[in-house]
């Protein structure tokens, strides 16, 4: 079906690399060091790990358009977590988040078919990579989940200094590869950030559906597990 792509740009968090699964191995670890178990009176983390999940989803949501910058998202996604589970947000230690966005990097859980799709597709197409998340945290989770050999080109909007779907990035990302906008196609879970942004620049996209939404009216191509990507390329 896209057999006469030549350039094919993926999105990383929630799209190769599990950010849920791997967010949620480190919170756990980290609710029982710090003894939120005391803290929030509750020996299960589950809770505090569902809420966390809910309002990191929200911020980075905001982060994507614009509306809040770096330090503040990691601030809200945890102070929010803490006021909406009735604990005084001055009372999160410094130093969980500091340990959180040292280990949660180094986690190395992909969506299901991750690597064998990215085989199939380095030997047949130039992969690349055009990400929202923050230099370190991106360096660190391709080096750790040894991601770095299946892309060409890797461009994080930290660096760059405008996120998806902002049409300035996918253009850069372009260039950055020498890859045509007729010639390439967009891969996420983002339906705004990847999905849109990409089509809006008259890129096309195929959106990594997760969570088993409905498929928008706008968005031509979904696909819900990676393996997917074999038959149609």
């Amino acid at each position: 079906m896209f057999t006469h792509k030549k350039d094919i740009f993926f999105d990383l968090d929630h799209t190769i690399w599990d950010f849920d699964k791997n967010a949620e191995e480190t919170l756990h670890e980290l609710y029982y060091k710090f003894n939120f178990n005391k803290l929030f009176n509750n020996e299960s983390a589950d809770k505090f790990i569902e809420t966390y999940t809910t309002n990191n989803h929200r911020v980075w949501n905001l982060y994507h358009h614009g509306k809040i910058d770096k330090p503040t998202l990691r601030k809200m996604r945890f102070a929010d977590t803490f006021t909406e589970l009735g604990v005084d947000p001055i009372l999160f230690p410094v130093s969980f988040e500091e340990e959180y966005l040292k280990i949660c990097p180094t986690k190395t859980n992909l969506f299901p078919n991750a690597i064998e799709t990215l085989k199939y597709l380095k030997n047949k197409y130039n992969l690349h990579l055009i990400s929202n998340g923050f230099k370190e945290a991106c360096q660190s989770k391709l080096k750790h989940s040894n991601l770095t050999p299946y892309f060409k080109t890797v461009v994080i909007s930290e660096v760059f200094g405008v996120n998806k779907p902002d049409p300035r990035i996918f253009q850069f990302a372009l260039n950055n590869s020498n890859a045509t906008k007729e010639e390439s196609i967009m891969i996420g879970d983002n339906i705004d950030a990847d999905i849109r942004g990409a089509q809006n620049m008259g890129m096309e996209a195929i959106y990594f559906n997760t969570i088993g939404t409905q498929k928008p009216n706008d968005v031509v191509n979904m696909i819900t597990d990676l393996k997917e990507l074999k038959e149609l390329f």
